[in-house]
């Protein structure tokens, strides 16, 4: 038995959708002989310094029905051992994590890409966005969106280690009760009913986030 297997990379945009790309049906749809898709390989190892997994390039060399498709492995994998450039490749469309080929829709990882400062009683102690201001953006990466639980003390809030900087997709993967409001402009507050749970417009009583 091989030690790897390919991810199933439908499951895993399912789960984090707003940071996972997996190319749309439509793009999938056009890939031909020659192409090239990029798959996750998972594999285990006695290595305690390698990864879980490979994502490695492979050239389509024929599309069968129902999405299914052989083609051959165009890396020379660096921890798999049973694995060798040119290795035969059988593969769905469901592995497929990425292409060489231009999609023309936007993806939500893309959409959402842009960064925001987030509690980490938001994303590692698994609250609820309880409230969410808008700035004007530091620079290009920046959304300008604050992010908090609303429990927050000012003791916890001035201390920059309970606080993190990252897309505004990863809070979405896990909240994205907000996301109706992440196109409204600078100066915009929203607060978290506690008996409705639903969010509403309030005064930017925002700190130095």
């Amino acid at each position: 038995m091989p030690t790897w297997h390919l991810d199933n990379a439908e499951e895993l945009a399912a789960q984090y959708q707003y940071t996972f790309y997996k190319p749309s049906p439509a793009l999938l749809a056009r890939i031909a002989p020659g192409d090239c898709v990029k798959l996750i390989f998972r594999f285990e190892s006695t290595d305690s310094d390698a990864p879980a997994a490979e994502r490695m390039w492979v050239v389509v060399d024929e599309v069968l029905a129902h999405g299914h498709f052989k083609g051959h492995l165009d890396n020379e994998p660096r921890y798999i051992s049973d694995l060798k450039y040119a290795d035969p490749v059988t593969f769905e469309a469901r592995h497929i994590i990425n292409t060489q080929l231009e999609d023309g829709e936007e993806s939500l990882v893309d959409r959402y890409a842009k960064r925001c400062y987030v509690t980490r009683r938001v994303i590692d102690d698994a609250q609820l966005v309880g409230y969410l201001y808008r700035e004007e953006p530091d620079d290009d990466e920046d959304s300008g969106w604050r992010i908090t639980a609303n429990d927050e003390s000012k003791d916890y809030m001035d201390d920059a280690k309970n606080l993190a900087y990252v897309s505004l997709g990863v809070v979405l993967n896990l909240d994205d009760s907000f996301i109706d409001f992440l196109d409204e402009p600078a100066g915009s507050a929203y607060v978290r009913n506690p008996d409705t749970g639903h969010f509403e417009p309030c005064d930017d009583e925002s700190s130095d986030v």
